[in-house]
């Protein structure tokens, strides 16, 4: 059975017993700051969970795709692990209990696959339950019939779940499969979890727990009024049961992505020679690596995540340098993501059809990511280079763990590779010291974490307000201004106040605001609050949680107390330039779409009044022609004055429509559709506009950049702000036509042709450097002095001079006989010393480096043929002469 056909038949079951489908949220957790990614089923249902929200319906069933990053290097190691996973669960708030919960998994794992379960035999299921969870076993024995001799009871640390902060928690049971004796011992999940595989586990949440110490420590506060259902199940895991093999790496997702590697490769995936027992073959490790990381760099990418430094974006990096790493070192030096991509979308794509459509772009992003690790593979590998000739110039067997550590965290170089280089030439890594500076900075990353990190927690307050005084009205669409009544405040640290007084900043909450929360990229609305006895100005305005907008205020004069009466007023020439911009913003987008193809999709935007940025996918620079195009497409339409129109309809129908979504954004089942001349731009949004294209004014694009591989970013300034940027462009140029005396249009040749004669001059400047150099070189070389077997010349020199490039010749005109040159010249910051010796002065023992650290009395770097350092405030003919009186002791 394949995977996407038990999804279906997984939601079909649940369906039929009342459970509302709910489609799974994209990857990224957007509403939970504690995760970067969706990482179990019951996530996006954890506020109604906590009372947070009112649950829409009462039952609800969903498969979840979900990402489990802290493991990240277990991955292949075992067949248990994996980054990118699927999660079956259904969902009770408050409606059924253990009582409906368990017989529901019992029926669709044993129904027959022709009736439309999953056919597996019930007298080789198990099941686990809590300690003195009477309840669960009652209705396993008694309603399901599972034999006492099946039902096992197990302690905290397997049978009860909890969120591992206070809040909702409880007992749960577990589902095990006996896969037969080729897989193990017999005896029941205690004896081994191998042969005996869970696939499904049901939380049953009806305690309130506090005093949370660890997972099994921890203080029952009383019985929830509502008892929930959240249930489990691997997808994957069932997947490998009904398909009849060993793990998740050969289910109908996976194991083609893993084939073709191993057939590029040349390797042999599930080959057992020369490794150690109990452990992975590397080999199969690697490949398993390439399948798991190919697979969720694919979902990543198709939920909006972009490779970068930061974030959602450095997890998805570092996925994919780990899968590319991984088939270089099974001998495949070619790019591979474009044979391994489209493997990974034909396997995923019955379950996620977007993965198809949209693979123009997902594949962009991939194959451009993949370039540029294999340009950084490049660099690193030059560096590493010259580390291990400085090593073994100096002598030493081992590469420090600073050199190992800055290849990897500034170049982006694997630690493996980094290893596997060093041992070919005959080297070691200091590898306890790479760890150490590894574990610093995980430390750092996670303080960091932490001192950054809100709690679910933090949202109750919210939520009380929300539950008192009920949703805010709000009216950003219909008016600049509201008699609104002051419902709560709370002062910076979140704590309700009843009273904010003058040069106080504060968050307030009203009944009904004209205020635009920051959303969808565009900037929240400025303006004021006044009334009676109170002035103040408004900061900014969020949407903490839905249905609550939170106005940040400074109190300007007077006092604001609970329940008074305010005018809140937009200030309009605020709101117009912001209308004009997020208008600008779509019209651009969809230049972007006509001018480069319907793959240069929007992967985020900022705008505020008169200015607008985008990001977009594509690959390379934009030439001055193609800006151009998009400007002239832009402006065009603004001046056919086409009207913008907003109209709401269910997500499903705006779909079919072709309205584009932005990428990572999650939305609700009825959407607000932004269109501009039909199909042309028509895109789900919920910021403000202007009501015809005209409205919006010039606009003016006034940069392009690259914020990521595959990912450019263009900017521009529309309305009064383009008026403005472009009036300073024609004073500029104006500037520079009476400068150079030259019509406008002769401009650019006239440059030009000034950068060509003064790249001229500044060569036969270069030329007459050198030459005076070297007639300085003879000289000093000239004069040189013999000490012990050495000639040795020195020479004192200005700031306009390099002194490293004098030191070289002075050491180039020296006899051939063993010669030691020095140059020292004072510049701004210190006087500088710099040592050369010829090979024959090196051969002869010569250390350029350590006689300028002995003579400057720090270590400086450097290796025995040139050496440089410096000295704040010294005398350059001071320096020489120590110099020359160490030269001579040492001889």
């Amino acid at each position: 059975m394949r995977t996407a056909e038990i999804k279906r038949r997984f939601l079909a079951h649940f369906a039929a017993n009342g459970h509302t489908v709910v489609p799974s949220a994209a990857l990224p957790a957007i509403d939970d700051p504690n995760l970067l990614f969706i990482n179990a089923g019951m996530v996006q249902f954890v506020p109604y969970f906590l009372g947070q929200r009112t649950p829409p319906y009462p039952r609800a069933v969903s498969v979840q795709k979900c990402i489990r990053t802290p493991d990240i290097d277990e991955v292949g190691k075992t067949s248990r692990h994996g980054t990118f996973f699927q999660m079956n669960g259904n969902f009770s708030f408050g409606d059924y209990f253990k009582e409906g919960a368990i017989p529901l998994a019992w029926e669709l794992s044993t129904k027959p696959v022709s009736g439309g379960g999953f056919g597996l035999d019930g007298d080789r299921i198990w099941a686990t339950v809590y300690l003195d969870d009477d309840e669960a076993i009652e209705i396993w024995h008694k309603t399901v019939g599972l034999p006492m001799e099946r039902i096992v009871r197990r302690g905290k640390r397997d049978n009860y779940w909890s969120m591992g902060i206070p809040g909702p928690a409880g007992p749960c049971s577990e589902l095990y499969y006996d896969r037969g004796p080729d897989y193990g011992p017999g005896g029941g999940p205690d004896v081994d979890e191998d042969r005996f595989l869970e696939f499904w586990n049901l939380v049953f949440m009806q305690y309130e727990i506090a005093d949370v110490k660890s997972k099994e420590d921890f203080r029952v506060v009383r019985e929830l009024p509502k008892k929930n259902i959240d249930t489990g199940m691997g997808l994957e895991r069932i997947a490998s049961i009904l398909q009849g093999v060993d793990n998740l790496y050969e289910i109908d997702e996976v194991r083609p992505i893993l084939a073709l590697a191993a057939e590029l490769t040349g390797r042999e995936y599930g080959a057992r020679s020369g490794h150690v027992a109990g452990e992975s073959h590397p080999d199969d490790v690697r490949l398993r690596v390439i399948a798991d990381h190919v697979r969720t760099a694919l979902v990543l990418i198709g939920d909006g995540v972009t490779p970068s430094n930061e974030g959602r974006g450095y997890v998805l990096r570092r996925i994919m340098r780990r899968a590319v790493r991984s088939i270089r070192l099974l001998g495949w030096q070619e790019p591979a993501l474009p044979l391994l991509l489209p493997v990974a979308r034909d396997c995923m794509s019955p379950s996620y059809p977007e993965l198809a459509t949209d693979f123009d772009r997902i594949s962009q992003y991939a194959y451009a990511e993949e370039d540029a690790f294999l340009s950084t593979l490049r660099a690193g590998t030059t560096i590493l280079d010259t580390a291990i000739s400085t090593a073994r110039q100096q002598g030493s067997p081992t590469l420090s763990g600073d050199q190992a550590f800055a290849l990897h965290d500034t170049y982006g170089f694997p630690i493996d590779l980094t290893l596997e280089i060093a041992a070919e030439q005959g080297l070691t890594v200091d590898s306890e010291g790479f760890r150490a500076l590894m574990a610093d900075q995980r430390a750092r990353a996670k303080a960091d974490a932490r001192a950054r990190k809100t709690g679910h927690a933090d949202l109750s307050a919210y939520r009380v307000i929300v539950d008192r005084h009920g949703p805010t009205r709000w009216l950003a669409y219909d008016t600049l201004t509201t008699d609104s009544a002051v419902l709560a405040l709370q002062d910076a640290a979140g704590v309700s106040v009843s009273v904010a007084e003058a040069g106080d900043i504060v968050t307030v909450f009203l009944d009904s605001t004209p205020f635009y929360a920051e959303s969808g990229g565009q900037h929240a609305d400025a303006g004021t609050l006044s009334g009676d006895s109170v002035e103040a100005e408004v900061l900014d305005v969020q949407r903490p949680v839905k249905g609550l907008v939170a106005h940040q205020v400074r109190i300007v004069a007077g006092a604001l107390v609970i329940s008074d009466r305010v005018r809140a007023g937009v200030d309009p020439q605020w709101r117009l330039g912001a209308r004009q911009a997020h208008t600008g913003t779509h019209l651009v987008h969809a230049a972007l779409r006509q001018v480069l193809g319907p793959t240069a999709l929007q992967s985020g935007s900022f705008n505020r009044p008169g200015y607008l940025r985008l990001d977009f996918a594509w690959p390379t620079s934009l030439s001055a022609t193609l800006r151009g195009d998009i400007e002239q497409i832009t402006n065009s339409k603004i001046r056919d004055d086409l009207p913008v129109t907003a109209a709401y309809m269910p997500l499903a129908a705006a779909r079919e429509r072709g309205a584009l979504a932005l990428f990572g954004e999650t939305y609700d089942e009825v959407v607000r559709v932004v269109q501009i001349d039909g199909p042309w731009s028509r895109e789900l949004c919920g910021g403000t506009h202007v009501e015809h294209t005209a409205q919006v004014g010039p606009l003016a694009v006034t940069a392009q950049a690259s914020v990521g591989a595959g990912v450019r970013r263009i900017e521009a300034v529309t309305g009064l702000e383009a008026f403005t940027y472009l009036a300073r462009e024609r004073d500029l140029v104006t500037q520079l036509a009476e400068q150079l005396r030259a019509p406008r249009e002769e401009l650019p040749g006239r440059v030009e042709a000034l950068i060509g004669r003064a790249k001229s001059a500044e060569r036969r400047a270069e030329r007459l450097q050198r030459q005076l150099l070297h007639v300085q070189a003879r000289q000093a070389a000239a004069g040189a002095v013999t000490v012990g077997p050495y000639a040795y010349a020195s020479a004192s020199a200005g700031p306009e001079v390099n002194p490293r490039q004098l030191a070289e010749f002075i050491r180039d005109a020296l006899p051939f006989q063993p010669g030691i040159a020095a140059v020292a010249a004072r510049t701004t910051r210190a006087t500088q010393l710099v040592v050369a010796a010829n090979p024959a002065a090196v051969a002869e023992g010569a250390d350029a480096a350590r006689l300028v650290n002995d003579v400057l009395g720090s270590h400086e770097g450097g290796n025995p043929a040139l050496a440089q350092g410096g000295r704040p405030g010294a005398e350059p003919g001071n320096l020489l002469a120590a110099l020359g009186v160490l030269l001579a002791r040492t001889c």
